[in-house]
């Protein structure tokens, strides 16, 4: 079948018997080196036909994987409790006579502290959000290379922690009274807070699923006498569904609870909540720390991963684009850096590994080019945070303030992830339809897409009944009865109209931002896991300066437009994306179960021998030498 025929086609049809009924022999790519021991001596592994007509069932979840959700729950908790108040502690004034910044009760009680104006608080709070998106990057790093994801997390937890009482410190009333001393205090405490944090990031969500205990396929018999395969592709992605919810679960009710206590107890306190709850995550990690399985750093990963590419792309490239197209995509861009291929003349000193880690590398480029194609999306999402709460504003809001309207996004989250996973999921695997990665991805921008459409049909709804017309969130002009201070009154259309719009963009979230997740960890070299996970968060930072190009459209009379811009990037980003990485949809089980890389050809002499029995299995480039020669063999 051709690999067009659509998101929910079926896999492909195998046109050779033998290897229908061959074992696809499960390699264990989390370790470090070829394992072919098992815990289980009677486990039974699927053959290719049973790979694809078998209903597939996520194993058990151990408990230690819980407690790393509840870590970063209250690593969530922590941060975006803290965040929350960045603004007002910057922008506002002390309000007079308080030595906290809490502004109490009432219309007027308006929190603040430094009193340095917008323009300062928009700046300081924009560093943040670039600082902690481009520190996953350094994390990842140092974890892959120097320290190992473990350790990582305990010294990026100190410096949170330490960054947390300085701010804290900032906050005080001997020192909050006093700007001049405040406000360096306060930097400081945000600096050493984002490097902890996003430090943190990028390494505990691969922690999570490493503490799963099967990573390769095996049959399991129900007592119905069903036969089914136990997929730890399933198992992990039950795992990061819910981890998103203990996500969810910890920014939401951080926000929540620290915006009424700056509100009504000041910033010290505020910031000393937070303090005292993330002390609890090095409490879990020092009990645990035995239990936990640890992938140990393997050196100069990121350098040797980065040479094997440009020593790929040597003599490709031409000054005719049409010829450095096709020398790229001829099939052989990573078989021609394999050392097997080079042989023992030809290889340079640096090239230690062996064939295996070539494929594994290739893979974790591929998922890379994958979360190219994020920003497209994530600048629809980012709408929930600044034009979705403007537009509630000229809304019936009914009593309810406009900028908490966009905690439904978290809400209909925790009620979806559930709902997905114990009916969606199941009804879609009994089905037999396999929802892989690359076919969520792409629903998840389609829903995306309809999201802004509902957002873009309201806003045309608020021009045509506001008395105001195409300047609804403007000032009431003169001719009503204005006079450059009375702002136009809200329609008549509920604010829970905006509803429809949340619940699609929670559904894109769970198909396109939860999978990344998956993505990133299972596409990545077992030794570079955190990198790939830090390149996708900062996809996710890229999508703000995209938007930055749209700005001119986030005003009154051009909403309607902003909002069908968003609609046709991220449709077409759909398209675009499907029709790119079509082929890898394909190919997800036999990316998924490449045999390990090892780093050092010393220890890999025997791979030669057991390369063998991956027969059925062909190596990332020639599966795409297949596709080229019209081979439907996967």
């Amino acid at each position: 079948m051709a690999p067009d025929a659509g998101i929910f086609a079926p896999d492909p049809q195998s046109p050779d018997p033998e290897k229908e009924m061959a074992v696809a022999y499960p390699y264990e790519h989390n370790h470090s080196s070829f394992d072919y021991s098992f815990d289980d001596d009677e486990a039974e592994f699927p053959t290719r036909q049973e790979r694809r007509t078998l209903r597939r069932v996520p194993d058990k979840i151990p408990w230690m994987v819980y407690t790393v959700a509840f870590i970063e729950l209250v690593e969530r908790f922590s941060f975006y409790g803290t965040i929350i108040c960045y603004t007002n502690f910057i922008q506002q004034p002390l309000p007079d006579g308080s030595r906290t910044g809490a502004g109490g009760g009432g219309d007027y009680g308006q929190s603040g502290a430094l009193n340095m104006g917008q323009r300062a608080s928009t700046g300081i709070t924009t560093f943040n959000s670039f600082w902690v998106f481009v520190i996953p990057l350094f994390g990842a790093y140092v974890a892959d290379v120097h320290w190992g994801r473990f350790k990582t997390i305990c010294i990026a937890l100190a410096v949170a922690i330490l960054g947390h009482i300085i701010l804290v410190i900032s906050a005080i009333p001997d020192i909050i009274t006093r700007p001049k001393a405040s406000l360096p205090t306060f930097i400081v405490g945000l600096v050493l807070m984002g490097l902890g944090t996003g430090s943190f990031k990028p390494n505990i969500s691969p922690l999570i699923v490493e503490q799963l205990p099967n990573k390769m396929m095996t049959i399991k018999v129900l007592p119905s006498g069903e036969r089914v395969i136990v997929d730890p592709t399933a198992t992990q992605s039950r795992v990061y569904h819910y981890f998103y919810l203990f996500i969810n679960i910890g920014s939401m009710t951080g926000v929540l609870g620290m915006t009424y206590s700056e509100k009504y107890l000041g910033y010290w306190i505020t910031f000393l909540l937070p303090t005292g709850l993330i002390l609890l995550c090095p409490v879990v990690l020092w009990f645990c720390r035995n239990k936990y399985v640890r992938t140990p750093p393997q050196g100069s990963v990121l350098g040797k991963a980065l040479r094997i590419f440009l020593f790929a792309n040597k003599g490709r490239w031409s000054l005719n684009p049409l010829r450095t197209y096709r020398n790229l995509h001829d099939g052989t861009f990573w078989d021609s850096v394999k050392p097997s291929y080079l042989g023992p003349s030809f290889r340079p000193s640096w090239m230690t590994f062996d064939d295996q880690w070539v494929d594994e590398v290739a893979r974790g480029f591929g998922a890379c080019s994958v979360f190219c194609w994020y920003p497209l999306y994530w600048i629809t999402y980012n709408q929930l945070f600044n034009n979705f709460t403007s537009q509630a504003a000229v809304l019936n809001l009914g009593g309810v303030p406009n900028d908490l309207i966009q905690f439904l996004d978290p809400i209909i989250i925790m009620i979806l992830i559930p709902f997905c996973d114990l009916l969606v999921y199941p009804a879609l695997r009994k089905a037999k339809i396999r929802f892989t990665p690359i076919r969520k991805i792409t629903v998840g921008f389609f829903m995306g897409s309809m999201a802004m459409v509902w957002a873009a049909v309201i806003q045309a709804y608020i021009y045509k009944t506001s008395i105001c017309g195409n300047y609804a969130s403007g000032a009431l002009p003169a001719k009503l009865g204005g006079d450059g201070w009375d702002y136009c009154p809200p329609i008549g259309l509920t604010v829970w109209a905006q509803t429809g719009a949340y619940v699609l963009i929670g559904i894109s979230e769970i198909f396109a931002s939860i999978t990344s997740l998956e993505y990133a960890f299972s596409k990545a070299p077992v030794n570079m896991r955190s990198l790939v996970m830090a390149f996708a968060m900062f996809m996710s930072g890229i999508a703000p300066a995209i938007g930055e190009g749209f700005s001119s459209l986030s005003t009154d009379p051009l909403l309607v437009w902003n909002y069908g811009s968003m609609a046709v990037l991220s449709f077409l980003g759909g398209v675009g994306f499907w029709f790119t990485f079509r082929d890898l949809d394909i190919e997800e089980d036999d990316l998924n179960m490449l045999p390990a890389g090892n780093m050092d050809l010393a220890q890999s002499d025997s791979a030669s021998e057991t390369r063998s029995m991956g027969s059925t299995m062909m190596s990332y480039s020639e599966r795409g030498s297949a596709r080229r020669r019209g081979s439907t063999a996967t």
